[in-house]
């Protein structure tokens, strides 16, 4: 079954939502360029009401390894992810101070950006058009990648079954998809992660 995360939360109800609705995964963002960001305090909080069943992720951009550490140990997040240039020493480097799974995102314009992404050494990939673009990929460049991976980028409830039937992805990831004028809406969290499960019959 399709993993699903939702991501970008950053209220109370954003959290309420989500216990409801039983994701796999939902993501915190830190990259403070984001307008989603939240502060480790703020996420720290949001945490304390999330169901324990549901993964945290923290959305990182080139940040030092060790503030990351201190979110992992503080139990603000379960998972890392990697949304900037990170290479394979800065994974390295990582996985030295933390054993929490990493997640590496890589930005999907050409068959080579495929290849980097089949050999990461990343836990899990994610496959995407940008940093929160909201703007789709050219899905056809992904061939046979030969291992799971995340997909994200322009996801919305209108393209998620033909991204399901075509292209089997371990987890599915969207934010911008599930948002009003910036807000996370309710009624599109619920409609997406309906539209997941009903297409593959959950």
């Amino acid at each position: 079954m399709t993993k699903i995360k939702l991501c970008g939360l950053s209220r109370p109800a954003d959290i309420e939502a989500v216990n409801e609705l039983r994701p796999d995964y939902m993501g915190f963002v830190f990259w403070e360029k984001s307008r989603r960001s939240v502060t480790p305090d703020t996420a720290l909080t949001l945490k304390r009401m999330l169901d324990p069943a549901i993964k945290a992720v923290g959305v990182f951009v080139d940040e030092q390894p060790e503030k990351i550490v201190e979110i992992v140990k503080a139990g603000i997040i379960d998972l890392v992810q990697l949304h900037g240039s990170e290479d394979e020493a800065y994974i390295s480097r990582l996985r030295a101070l933390t054993n929490a799974k990493v997640i590496k995102a890589f930005r999907i314009r050409s068959a080579e950006d495929v290849k980097a992404a089949a050999d990461s050494s990343a836990d899990y990939i994610m496959l995407d058009s940008g940093k929160g673009t909201g703007m789709r990929f050219n899905w056809s460049l992904i061939g046979d990648i030969g291992r799971p991976f995340f997909l994200a980028g322009g996801l919305d409830t209108g393209n998620i079954g033909e991204a399901l039937r075509c292209l089997h992805p371990y987890a599915v990831d969207v934010s911008s998809g599930i948002e009003t004028e910036g807000i996370k809406d309710r009624s599109k969290m619920a409609a997406f992660v309906s539209a997941v499960r009903k297409e593959e019959g959950r």
